[in-house]
């Protein structure tokens, strides 16, 4: 994976997007996930990812409704459980990261790939964070219906 440091004039370029039959590369964590197309299952995060710096997430492409597990809570310095529209969540990315963001989710979207990226944050209890997104679309009918991934703190990377 290619990690771009802060300052380049284009932070992600579309090789970060991969296609789907990497997906169980992509996503390997060391655990046994079983993606279903549904939402994130909280029980997972518990298990498997708690005090990794790490969350899963799933958005509805329906309404851009997330669901995030614990870990991406506390990412974005927000309060567990807490309701969050997507537009709140990109009001706490950097103006580069977000603008890269939107353009691989849209690539992402349309040709149905998965991708990866780096981002900073400022999360809502203050600072300063990056974040690692590893995302792939759910696919019905050959269209996307959700995107769904992890997100981890690689901020000691940015360092």
């Amino acid at each position: 994976m290619q990690s771009h440091a802060p300052g380049l004039s284009d932070p992600s370029p579309l090789t970060h997007s991969w296609p789907l039959f990497e997906r169980d590369h992509r996503f390997d964590l060391g655990g046994d996930f079983r993606w279903t197309g549904e939402a994130v299952d909280q029980a997972l995060d518990e298990r498997l990812l708690a005090n990794q710096a790490l969350g899963a997430w799933d958005c509805d492409l329906a309404d851009n409704r997330l669901t995030w597990s614990p870990g991406v809570y506390d990412l974005f310095g927000l309060p567990r459980g807490a309701s969050v529209s997507r537009d709140e969540a990109l009001s706490l990315y950097a103006e580069r990261s977000r603008a890269a963001l939107d353009r691989l989710r849209a690539h992402a979207i349309r040709h149905r790939r998965g991708f990866t990226l780096d981002v900073e944050l400022r999360p809502a209890d203050g600072g300063r964070r990056w974040m690692r997104i590893v995302a792939a679309p759910v696919c019905a009918a050959y269209q996307a219906v959700r995107l769904q991934g992890f997100k981890r703190d690689v901020t000691c990377e940015y360092r």
